[in-house]
């Protein structure tokens, strides 16, 4: 049950401040500046336990009251005829009359006897141009109590249909901005995309093309030389560096040196989005040569493909075989420089050890010249077998001259005979030995001329090693030379197309209204957060 209202009191009106301190200050009593002498120091004395109400309000604040229940609390103390000027004096002023002010009676009471007021203050709330924002519980100014105006059953409906339809209609503008939003952003745009792609776009012939760089592998190979041997990640340097050279300005340049490519794109006949200017410049070109010419790469294949577009299928496979063969021979110009100096320095090593195989076979040839005998060491050993001979011969004639002298009456004649025969042998024995010290026609020894020779003939025994060494070098450059040798394998060749294959009218038009949908979605979720943070 609700409690009696208590009678109000005249009162003097609560001072214009938020300050709890300054609510409970004492009024003039009419004794002016008069001293009792109870009075200490000019302060209150209160009772053993009793808070002041700055203390009782700070307990308050400390109890954790929600908005809700501070709200209750004010509509309470209003009802009762008790004026706070903020929410938690409401509730001190409440228990200090006895009334709790979140009992569940209570509560049920006030709300019985607000009904109508809640009413009004919902069609006040929810009518047009109303402030949706969010109130926290306000300080009550002094001098304005609560609307106690009631209203009947048939001016609620009337405000209600009001309200009913004042949204109906708002909502009605807002569908129609949107679609004007929508048709202005979303479909006229789709619509102009859709009228170039089907009445306006010139049909255009693609050319696909697919092909693979290939390495030359020789036999007989082992570790890992051939472990990655016949898969893409060996060419897969190569196949990107050709992607590049096609897309490259390069390639566009020698494409309209050798087919025309701007020419063939400058015909009238083709839509101005896709024609180039007469006398185009070469930026010009190579943008439209990025849209026309198409080439991917599949590094886990090692497939290069190639789409070619042009407004003409002939134009088309012509381009695509040019720029296959600017491939090829790009492919071959990776590997020619290092080919070409494996090759060089091998084949400049053979040239010098043949040169100087030539010079030490010339000097044994002078030597043999100069000593006038083809080997000196066979020759020295006829001729100290000779000598070897003849000093046997030697010994035998000096025996019988001993054999002779030791006669009583040695034969004279023979005597003779012996000895001049030991002297013949000397003289011969001493000619062969002067062959061996002296060459034939010159003034050095034989043995000097010899040790010479000798000399020469192993500089060239090793001259002909070197050369034998630098001939298998140079078989062994040649090998490797051919096993970095590239190649271009075409797995889909150039095909002129019978029918257009751009513009795909139906899908670009699909897509332009998805891009513009996308646009127009990001732009007004941008426009409804910036709205909500400048309103909030």
């Amino acid at each position: 049950m609700a409690l009696p209202r208590p009678q109000p009191q005249p009162a003097k009106p609560a001072p214009q401040t938020d300050d709890p301190a300054e609510l409970f200050e004492a009024d003039e009593d009419g004794f002016g500046d008069q001293k009792f002498p109870t009075a200490q120091g000019g302060t209150d004395v209160l009772a053993a336990g009793e808070k002041t109400p700055e203390e009782e309000i700070a307990a308050i604040r400390a109890e954790g009251l929600t908005g809700r229940q501070l709200r209750l609390a004010r509509r309470m103390a209003q009802k009762q005829g008790i004026r706070a000027s903020s929410d938690f004096e409401a509730v001190l002023m409440l228990r200090r009359a006895g009334i709790d002010p979140f009992d569940r009676s209570n509560i049920v009471a006030l709300v019985k006897g607000k009904g109508d007021a809640t009413s009004r203050a919902l069609a006040r709330t929810d009518g047009p141009g109303a402030d949706t924002r969010v109130q926290l519980p306000q300080t009550v100014k002094p001098g304005q109590p609560p609307s106690t105006e009631v209203m009947s059953g048939d001016r609620r409906a009337a405000e209600i249909l009001k309200i009913q339809r004042d949204i109906a209609r708002r909502r009605r503008r807002k569908l129609t901005l949107l679609a004007a939003r929508l048709a202005f952003f979303v479909f006229l745009p789709t619509l102009i995309a859709g009228y170039y792609y089907f009445a306006m776009a010139t049909p255009m012939y693609a050319t696909h093309t697919a092909f693979v760089i290939q390495k030359a592998e020789g036999l007989g190979q082992s570790g890992l030389s051939g472990l990655f041997s016949g898969t893409q990640l060996a060419t897969n340097q190569d196949s990107v560096t050709v992607q590049s050279y096609l897309q490259s300005r390069d390639a566009m340049q020698r494409l309209e040196r050798d087919q025309g490519f701007k020419t063939v794109f400058e015909n009238p006949s083709i839509d101005p989005l896709q024609r180039l200017p007469e006398h185009a410049s070469d930026e010009q070109a190579y943008r439209l040569y990025q849209r026309m010419v198409k080439i991917g790469y599949d590094p886990s294949e090692g497939i290069v493909k190639m789409e070619v577009i042009a407004p003409d299928p002939k134009e088309s496979q012509k381009f695509s075989e040019a720029l296959i063969s600017y491939a090829e021979e790009q492919v071959d110009q990776l590997t020619s420089r290092l080919r070409g100096d494996q090759m060089k320095g091998a084949r400049e090593s053979y040239q010098d050890a043949e040169a100087k195989v030539f010079a030490a076979q010339a000097k044994v040839q002078n030597l043999q010249e100069k000593v006038g005998i083809l080997d000196p060491v066979s020759e020295n050993s006829l001729v100290m077998g000779q000598v070897s001979s003849f000093e046997t011969q030697l010994q035998h004639k000096r025996l019988e001259l001993g054999q002779l002298l030791d006669n009583p009456n040695p034969n004279q004649a023979r005597v003779s005979g012996v000895q001049g025969d030991i002297d013949r042998l000397q003289g011969m024995i001493a000619g062969l030995r002067g062959k061996l010290t002296t060459a034939k026609g010159s003034g050095e020894s034989l043995a000097a001329v010899t040790g010479q020779l000798q000399i020469a003939q192993a500089e060239l025994q090793t001259r002909q090693m070197l050369l034998s060494a630098a001939a298998q070098q140079m078989e062994t450059a040649r090998i490797e030379a051919n096993k970095q040798v590239r190649y271009l394998e075409m797995g889909v060749r150039p095909v002129a197309p019978d029918e257009a294959t751009y513009p795909r009218s139906f899908e670009n038009t699909l897509l332009a209204f998805l891009i513009f949908s996308g646009i127009y979605l990001m732009l007004s979720l941008t426009a409804s957060v910036l709205r909500e943070q400048v309103s909030s």
